[in-house]
């Protein structure tokens, strides 16, 4: 007969785990002796060692009792069925850790990898990190609730980009956010971009654009939590134009 500690000590256990195997049913308690304490015999040990082994082994402890009690056969299938119920869960840890390192590529995680290349053209131009992180939130919007839109976006975005005079106007537009709404550089920048905008609309090759969502438009919109007042200005010098134009 050995005490609770010299069984924890022969299995590889702690007292502790003795005592929860108990709690769970998985290892009978003995009785008290005369002086109060509960006394072992071989056979826990034995038990107790199979019920470490087959945890362990990755066996749920809701399992356990059952397969000590299983004859050869059915202790064999339930084997089985713990290990493929392991594998499953081997690959899902192997899928995680994949998406985990995923989060190293940057916004390629959640844009396609032609938004992440344009995104990364942008910072090339000298671009803020701002207005990079504001178009990579509109992308991911896009691509997410409107693909086909969005591809199509994207392509006039991508040719319009490569226009040396259209990436001047984007970088300048950039630079305007923190200006005042009231700086005499807005009406340079507004001219500059209405002449080109009107360019690019009468040339032969101009594609039409699929028309926005207007509740999409809105989200991307607000998505940013950043506003500017000159780029408001910028706005209403646009539309101020247009109204003179028509």
């Amino acid at each position: 007969m050995i005490t609770i500690g010299q069984l924890a000590a022969y299995a590889g256990v702690t007292i502790k785990a003795v005592r929860h195997y108990h709690k769970r049913g998985l290892l009978e308690e003995p009785p008290r002796d005369s002086s109060g304490y509960r006394r072992y015999t071989a056979q826990d040990a034995i038990d107790l060692v199979k019920i470490k082994t087959l945890a362990e082994a990755g066996v749920p402890l809701a399992r356990v009792k059952e397969l000590l009690a299983a004859s050869p056969d059915r202790f064999a299938a339930a084997i089985t069925e713990v290990d493929r119920t392991l594998q499953e869960r081997a690959r899902e840890l192997r899928r995680t850790r994949e998406r985990i390192a995923g989060l190293t590529a940057g916004d390629q995680l959640f844009v396609s990898a032609d938004v992440a290349r344009y995104l990364d053209r942008l910072r090339e131009l000298g671009v803020s990190e701002r207005a990079v992180q504001m178009e990579r939130d509109g992308w991911i919007l896009l691509q997410s609730a409107s693909p086909k839109a969005a591809a199509v976006w994207f392509a006039d975005k991508l040719d319009a980009i490569g226009d040396p005079e259209f990436a001047a106007i984007y970088v300048e537009y950039d630079a305007a956010f923190d200006w005042t709404p009231d700086d005499p550089r807005l009406e340079a920048v507004a001219a500059r971009a209405g002449r080109w905008f009107a360019g690019r609309r009468a040339a032969p090759a101009s594609r039409k654009q699929p028309a926005p969502d207007p509740g999409i438009a809105q989200l991307i919109a607000t998505s940013t939590g950043s506003s500017s007042p000159a780029w408001d200005r910028l706005k209403e010098i646009a539309r101020e134009r247009a109204d003179g134009r028509a």
